[in-house]
């Protein structure tokens, strides 16, 4: 065989080679993570968190998540939660009502790959509860829908439910994700959606967040 026919079957050779590799990293790549809006950064975070007003949580008297309307309607068909649940997932079809029929969701918090949307609850990162004693008790409707639905700020994100569940209201002093890697992350989106709704922290949680922020 010709020098050249050498190389032309070695340059084939070597682009199959290539192809495979690039088709075996397709096939073994993770699903991507949730996607809500990025926070600010962690210097940005800390000169957030240094800004709040810091007191003792307020009282849970009068709340109910009625006070807070959720899920409401974003475009069509589609309510908050579907927006969020299609955003978040990977290759997410919805059927005529905006429901979420197929796809793949990652948790970020638990590290779990779901492909029902059944096993995912969408996360207030700062819960509706947390709020109420942190100044939203004092919010007009209007305000506390917004801050329900606030798909701008990086308050809203698809998780496995019953981690959610087991979240429940807590602040970052009391529950973190077991993902130790995205609670710099969860640190940075705490801080930002506080500090742009003017809600306050307690000492605990903001020692807790201070900590986590300096080790970004």
């Amino acid at each position: 065989m010709s020098v050249a026919g050498v190389y032309a079957r070695r340059t084939a050779t070597l682009a199959a080679s290539v192809a495979l590799t690039v088709a075996g990293l397709l096939t073994t790549a993770p699903a991507a993570e949730a996607a809500p809006p990025t926070p600010v950064s962690a210097a940005t975070a800390r000169t957030y968190l240094a800004a709040l007003t810091v007191k003792a949580e307020g009282s849970s008297t009068g709340y109910s998540r009625d006070l807070f309307p959720h899920w409401i309607t974003q475009s069509g068909t589609c309510n908050t939660r579907e927006v969020v649940l299609k955003r978040d997932g990977v290759n997410v079809v919805t059927d005529s009502s905006c429901a979420s029929v197929s796809g793949s969701w990652y948790s970020a918090y638990d590290g779990a790959t779901w492909t029902a949307a059944s096993d995912l609850d969408i996360d207030h990162v700062v819960p509706l509860a947390e709020a109420w004693r942190s100044g939203a008790n004092a919010w007009t409707t209007s305000r506390r829908q917004a801050f329900a639905n606030d798909l701008t700020r990086p308050q809203l994100i698809a998780v496995t439910d019953n981690v959610n569940q087991a979240k429940g209201d807590q602040d970052p002093a009391e529950w973190l994700p077991s993902v130790t890697s995205y609670r710099c992350t969860y640190a940075r989106m705490w801080v930002q959606v506080k500090y742009y709704y003017a809600l306050s922290v307690d000492s605990a949680e903001k020692s807790a967040l201070q900590s986590i922020l300096n080790g970004c």
